[in-house]
């Protein structure tokens, strides 16, 4: 499976995002600076996450994006599906109409991916993905 850019920043977006608090208002500059990701191309992840329902905006010297629901209840498969729509196409079949039992039995084998792979996505929620990363930066021991 391969994720696209798209898909890998609006998840890093929306952990980070998670980190900074569920009310917390941050700009795209702000996360684009932080994520040393390119601001107009997080404008138009930030747009797919909008249209998705799974951040809100506020206009303003204040304003920003934040996240539109509790980190617990958004998973790593509702971000990659609004912004990796490829991911989740239905594959189409490849050979011609006199192999139909052929192309129906490879059809059951990508329906069934297809449902492990949504089944593992929406197993990880940014709530469960943002104490990994908490824990990650915990376990590094420094010395002096």
């Amino acid at each position: 499976m391969r994720v696209s850019a798209k898909g890998k920043y609006a998840l890093a977006a929306m952990v980070y995002l998670t980190q900074s608090g569920h009310d917390t208002v941050k700009t795209v500059a702000r996360i684009s600076e932080e994520l040393n990701i390119s601001k107009i191309y997080l404008e138009q992840v930030f747009s797919l996450l909008k249209r998705a329902g799974l951040v809100l905006s506020t206009k303003g010297a204040q304003g920003g994006y934040r996240l539109a629901l509790l980190p617990e209840k958004i998973t790593a498969y509702a971000v990659l599906k609004a912004c990796d729509q490829s991911l989740f196409e239905k594959a189409e079949p490849v050979l011609n109409e006199g192999h139909q039992a052929l192309n129906h039995v490879l059809d059951t084998v990508y329906q069934k991916m297809d449902e492990e792979v949504k089944t593992s996505l929406e197993s990880f929620t940014l709530s469960d993905l943002a104490e990994k990363v908490s824990g990650e930066l915990n376990s590094y021991m420094f010395f002096i």
